[in-house]
């Protein structure tokens, strides 16, 4: 889920400011905003809807100066309809992909699907050893939930650390980066040592 670009925290402040004036009241409109692109990918049974609410957002920061002053009437509804044009978008994505149905590929030996499972793990926690404390309990809990429930905890966990969600979202993407390459040295070396 690379991201092509991190947005400066005035662009979400200018989002919020557009939503309204008083800061609570936005972000609540927010994270209403948040749920409700979550929920219109889900049932136009896009791939990955997170990411296409955090695309939505990424677009809209983009141009959130020019639109406050020339866009008349409710925000959310640009939002809906930036929304709207990445669902048109997203399957001409999918049809680039070649589908695999039919290929016939080689079966992996169940013993060697266990064994790189077993490894995967064992990897795994060994980098998030090689994280200081704060990194591995912010990672951790950045995927501790699923569906709605991680949504509502996400919210929580960047209030409770004073920031916003596109900050904490920013610093989670950072150290799962960080785990991803120390995974992928790890398996090498076990593959590697296996041989």
């Amino acid at each position: 889920m690379a991201r092509g670009s991190e947005l400066p925290p005035e662009s979400f402040d200018e989002i919020l400011a557009w939503f309204n004036a008083d800061r609570e009241v936005a972000g609540d409109i927010y994270v209403q905003l948040r749920q409700d692109l979550t929920r219109i990918f889900t049932w136009n049974r896009c791939h990955d809807p997170e990411w296409l609410t955090d695309e939505v957002f990424d677009r809209v920061a983009r141009k959130v100066h020019d639109l406050r002053q020339t866009y008349e009437g409710d925000p959310r509804l640009f939002f809906y309809g930036v929304a709207r044009n990445l669902i048109k978008e997203n399957p001409k994505k999918i049809k680039s992909h070649v589908p695999l149905e039919g290929a016939e590929l080689p079966a992996v030996p169940s013993h060697i699907e266990n064994d790189t499972a077993g490894m995967r793990e064992d990897c795994l926690q060994h980098c998030l050893q090689q994280l200081d404390s704060d990194r591995r309990k912010l990672i951790l809990a950045y995927y501790a939930k699923e569906k709605q429930a991680k949504i509502d905890h996400r919210t929580e966990l960047a209030r409770q650390l004073g920031t916003s969600v596109e900050t904490l979202r920013v610093r989670a993407h950072r150290i799962r980066l960080t785990l991803e390459q120390c995974i992928e040295r790890c398996l090498d070396r076990k593959i590697v040592t296996t041989k």
